[in-house]
């Protein structure tokens, strides 16, 4: 897009400036954007109280309500203000703004409900009303910044920011959204010693958020120097970043520190996660227990041998653990390095053995592992250090799949409700597990894991089970 002419300009004539002009600001139609949703904000709190106090006690209700609208407006829009409600990302992604928006209220509302507490003012308040608004303002919040998002789109596009790639000769690298320039054709050198150089690319950058350089290694310095002075979000393009699985960086002591990395969950997921592993191994335990007292018995009456088949398995941190199963197999031929997948007619499975691995009924003892800390409910399938994909070992196959090892071991997990259990066979069965597992430990959410839980209900039964 070009520039307008200046008034110097004779018809016909280009300026520099117009050739190096690559996007239109965006900052204005942000500003619009964010003022679109405030005002949305600020109507569906003062129309959800309103028609509340409307419906619940007439006219004289509706003056009432809007008092607590009223109230509740400024400490809303503090709070929204802070917590990001009006920010590029709650832009670009309109749940999260949504998911924003709902919590500055509900933390609004229970400020007010504190205060009215403390003033002992609560009684003179109609809790109908006041409940009734706060429901109605929460879901027409919700309707409006949803509905907003077509006036977002249009005044700001899918991406609401300008993010520019400088091709330098560097690897080739496609964002969404993103404009890609190539330096060549442009005329734009890394030249900390030609000002000329650096005016040039700085009417490259004019109304850009976010530039990215692609550029080979002896560049990158020249280019990093040019950023740090030119008023706009910088990065240059490393790909030993990728190979090394960075996830941050910083600088101690004058030496460059590359985070590669960080346990999934911080303290307050692991006490969310272990409370549930608590909670649904505990009850799971007394609701099975008269069937574990069957199949217990059924293994020793089948042929004398011990109930539970104990293997060392590898859990969290790459340290092992004593995993718990009923024996399936016969005791002479059962295999606790799992050197040997079972197969479909393998002969060293017992009869009961074959019903409660069909069943899944097997891994139930596991129940214990998760009580006592060894293993969770959701998680990567523990896996026995000697089990092979095709012909190699499981980390021959792939060095991620130490990664996995960051979590605890469960008892089901996203590549098993995916279908990706049984013998690898080769070694595509376990690139297609390790992917779920990897999968599963970026993004961590107690909701998924119970998600999990229920869809593992639907695969207890399975054919690949031998």
């Amino acid at each position: 897009m070009n520039a307008p002419f200046s008034v110097t300009q004779q018809a016909g004539q280009r300026s520099e400036a117009d050739d190096l002009l690559v996007a239109p600001s965006l900052e204005r139609r942000r500003l619009q954007c964010y003022l679109a949703l405030i005002v949305g904000d600020m109507a569906a709190v003062l129309v959800g109280f309103g028609l509340a106090g409307l419906l619940y006690d007439t006219a004289e209700g509706a003056s009432r309500s809007l008092v607590y609208a009223q109230v509740l407006l400024p400490i809303f829009l503090t709070l929204a203000l802070y917590n990001g409600s009006y920010s590029t990302l709650s832009l670009r992604e309109g749940w999260r703004g949504v998911l924003r928006a709902q919590v500055a209220m509900l933390v609004a509302l229970a400020v007010v409900v504190f205060v009215q507490f403390l003033m002992k003012s609560s009684s003179e308040a109609s809790r109908g009303a006041f409940s009734g608004g706060a429901i109605l303002a929460l879901v027409l919040m919700a309707w409006s910044r949803l509905q907003l998002r077509s006036f977002v789109t249009w005044r700001c596009g899918s991406n609401v920011i300008n993010e520019l790639i400088i091709d330098d000769g560097g690897p080739q690298l496609r964002l969404p959204g993103a404009i890609r320039i190539s330096a060549a054709a442009m005329g734009l050198r890394a030249d900390l010693t030609d000002p000329h150089a650096l005016d040039r690319l700085g009417l490259a950058l004019r109304n850009i958020d976010r530039v990215i350089i692609s550029c080979p290694a002896d560049r990158r310095m020249e280019w990093a120097m040019i950023l740090k002075g030119a008023n706009v979000d910088g990065e240059v393009l490393d790909d030993e970043v990728a190979r090394l699985g960075a996830q941050g960086a910083r600088v101690t002591a004058n030496h460059g520190l590359l985070l590669v990395s960080a346990g999934p969950l911080g303290l307050r997921e692991r006490a969310i996660k272990r409370l549930f592993d608590v909670t649904f191994a505990g009850i799971a335990v007394l609701a099975l227990s008269p069937l574990m007292i069957a199949v217990a018995l059924a293994v020793k009456l089948q042929d004398g041998g011990p109930v539970f088949f104990t293997q060392r398995r590898m859990g969290r941190g790459n340290r092992f653990f004593n995993m718990y199963k009923f024996r399936s197999m016969t005791q002479a031929l059962c295999d606790r390095d799992g050197n040997q997948s079972a197969s479909k007619d393998d002969q060293r499975i017992t009869a009961v053995g074959r019903f409660i691995r069909r069943t899944s009924i097997d891994e139930l003892p596991q129940l214990l592992n998760v009580l006592l800390g060894d293993m969770s409910v959701v998680g990567p399938r523990p896996h026995a250090t000697g089990s092979l994909a095709g012909n190699k070992l499981f980390w021959e196959v792939d060095l991620r799949y130490w990664q996995r090892h960051s979590l605890k071991p469960g008892l089901s997990g996203l590549a098993q409700v995916r279908g990706y259990r049984g013998a690898t066979d080769r070694e595509s069965d376990l690139v297609n597990r390790l992917q779920s597992d990897l999968e599963y430990l970026e993004g961590w959410t107690i909701l998924r894991d119970i998600q999990i839980v229920f869809l593992t209900l639907r695969v207890l039964v399975h054919d690949r089970a031998f």
